[in-house]
């Protein structure tokens, strides 16, 4: 007799667990506990940075091999008897928030890898050294750091094909949605937190441009717009380039710095948007 579909799939969501859970302890027990023992020696990079650059990984790892993967690989041995996976999803979904943090850092530890590769040989060895070893299939360590980025998306797919595939009266069909639900809540989360990051780095930058005036610099505020305009004068009708910043709250008005040294503008006027009209 041929497996049902839905078995294949939840088989599917083991086999890939696994290997998951491999190469988190690849990351954590080797890479990060080789990277980590070095850096106390004082030789390679401050032990600050080696913490930078793997963010919660342990606590991922442990998750992932201590929990997910053994309640998985019992419910699966027992699938003839019992055949649901929906409740132990159910389960490990509110702990894939714990995510958001190592998502949210990604970027910012690639960027580490590089800079300190440039900056210390013997960290640049340390890796290069890892990498060759046939656990690490001749990847490097920024690819394997992906792994977790990626993952919580390809339970979302596994898990709408295991929906897909049930049998319209099946015992598992009311847990498996809402297991697909509370994951999607959590892809939601995930990437709402990468965005937010984005935002205060987009904000930040806006602020340097502007001289970090004190009472302009909010992380609340919300930047909608911003670009050139010409005044003219009535005067003598000529014209000169002034520069706007449109806030959720506030309108600046500003000047370009001939001298660009630190600031790019300096702020003539604010005004406070509350109460202002748009006239076509």
């Amino acid at each position: 007799m041929q497996e049902p579909e839905e078995k294949k799939i939840a088989l599917e969501l083991l086999e890939t667990e696994q290997a998951y859970v491999n190469r988190l302890h690849l990351l954590d027990q080797v890479f990060y506990t080789e990277l980590m023992k070095e850096a106390k020696t004082g030789k390679t990079v401050p032990e600050e940075v080696v913490k930078m650059i793997f963010s919660n990984i342990s606590s991922i790892y442990q998750f992932h091999a201590e929990f997910f993967l053994p309640e998985l690989r019992k419910r699966m041995e027992d699938w003839n008897r019992n055949p649901r996976i929906g409740d132990v999803i159910q389960k490990l979904a509110p702990f894939l928030k714990m995510y958001g943090e190592y998502v949210k850092n990604f970027d910012k530890a690639v960027e580490l890898i590089t800079a300190w590769s440039e900056k210390s040989p013997p960290f640049q060895e340390l890796i290069a050294d890892i990498q060759k070893r046939k656990v690490c299939a001749n990847l490097t360590l920024q690819h394997h750091m992906l792994e977790p980025v990626q993952r919580i998306p390809r339970y979302e797919l596994l898990l709408k094909d295991y929906v897909r595939k049930l049998p319209p009266h099946s015992p598992d069909r009311g847990d498996a949605e809402k297991a697909l639900e509370m994951i999607f809540m959590v892809a939601k989360h995930s990437n709402a937190a990468i965005a937010e990051m984005e935002r205060l780095q987009n904000l930040w930058v806006v602020y340097q441009r502007l001289g970090l005036e004190d009472d302009i610099v909010d992380p609340s505020n919300e930047l909608i717009k911003e670009g050139p305009i010409q005044k003219i004068s009535t005067r003598n009708n000529s014209t000169s380039e002034k520069y706007l910043f449109l806030f959720n709250n506030m309108l600046l008005y500003c000047v370009p710095k001939v001298i660009q040294v630190g600031a790019e503008f300096q702020v003539h006027l604010r005004m406070d948007v509350e109460g202002m009209k748009v006239r076509q």
